[in-house]
């Protein structure tokens, strides 16, 4: 993320078991609605554009990379490397910058993040707005895993197919996940950058995803999600969906009709169990478009100047 005129503060904060966060603190710091925004993955980072959702004349927005993940270090460290961990980040992060209550707001695994802690710790929490919705259950997992999405996407799933010896096509994810995990240092390239081509390619409504070139690809991020989709995100089944009744503040719910990613159903069936929400639904795939955009910055907006 790049320091700007609306930087407040950009450093890193060691949060224990050798691990250090990048911290980018932005905005308007007497804002009294702080924000942590939480990246997706998990394994990515965060972004520039993400900015275009807040406002920083009026908001306060940190923004900060995952264990592991982007400029946090050790890049691409699995030890020590949760959700149980990455819950207490939030935590630590908020505690170093003396906030005690928050908004928080993410998508695909950064709303899965951010219900988790709220879960958690309810009283933390002013607020989540959410997009993308994930919440880690088997059925979300085998949604990308073993191609239910195939019907949109035949080629797609082709393509990983082809990417998978012949004896093991008929569970290639079963496949590449144990050469991500225990494979040798090609092997875990190889079988990341395969299944990084089938996700990134389901992304968006339209046919202009184009692969990174093999050669100079780095499977860091991949291997971190591939990791923790292998453990279930490191939660017992269907831990949020069965204790989204715990989240007492207000949540908002921005969902792509035709995200190929995050099964719309998910955010359907979560916003009945959720006992504050609002269900927002847009005309966008699991990818960032101008209408999710539009929505979210206004949804965010509303949430951080209401009294």
């Amino acid at each position: 993320m790049t320091p700007d005129k609306y930087t407040i503060n950009q450093t890193s904060l060691a949060v224990g078991d050798g691990h250090s966060l990048f911290i980018h603190d932005w905005g308007n710091k007497s804002a009294s609605k702080p924000i942590i925004c939480l990246h997706g993955g998990p394994g990515s980072s965060t972004r520039d554009k993400f900015k275009a959702m807040f406002n920083p004349k009026n908001q306060r927005v940190i923004f900060f990379d995952q264990r592991g993940c982007g400029k946090s270090i050790p890049y691409g460290e699995l030890r020590n490397n949760t959700t149980d961990k990455l819950i207490e980040d939030i935590n630590t992060i908020a505690d170093s910058l003396k906030i005690k209550k928050f908004i928080i707001a993410g998508g695909s695994w950064g709303s899965c993040l951010a219900l988790a802690y709220a879960i958690k710790y309810p009283k933390r929490v002013l607020g989540l707005v959410l997009n993308g919705i994930f919440t880690a259950s088997k059925r979300e997992i085998d949604w990308i895993n073993k191609g239910d999405f195939k019907l949109f996407f035949p080629d797609v799933w082709q393509t990983y197919l082809d990417s998978t010896p012949k004896k093991f096509q008929d569970n290639p994810t079963e496949y590449h996940t144990k050469q991500v995990v225990s494979g040798s240092a090609d092997e875990a390239k190889a079988s990341a950058y395969a299944y990084d081509c089938l996700e990134s390619a389901v992304m968006s409504l339209d046919d202009r995803y184009t692969p990174d070139d093999f050669s100079t690809y780095d499977p860091t991020d991949s291997i971190i999600e591939v990791t923790y989709l292998a453990n279930g995100c490191y939660m017992p089944e269907r831990h949020i969906l069965q204790n989204a009744h715990k989240i007492t503040a207000p949540v908002w719910l921005v969902q792509g009709r035709y995200d190929n990613v995050c099964p719309p159903i998910t955010a359907y069936e979560l916003n009945k169990e959720l006992p504050n929400s609002k269900l927002i639904w847009v005309i966008s795939g699991h990818d960032f478009n101008h209408e999710k955009a539009s929505v979210l910055s206004a949804v965010i907006e509303e949430v951080a100047t209401s009294k």
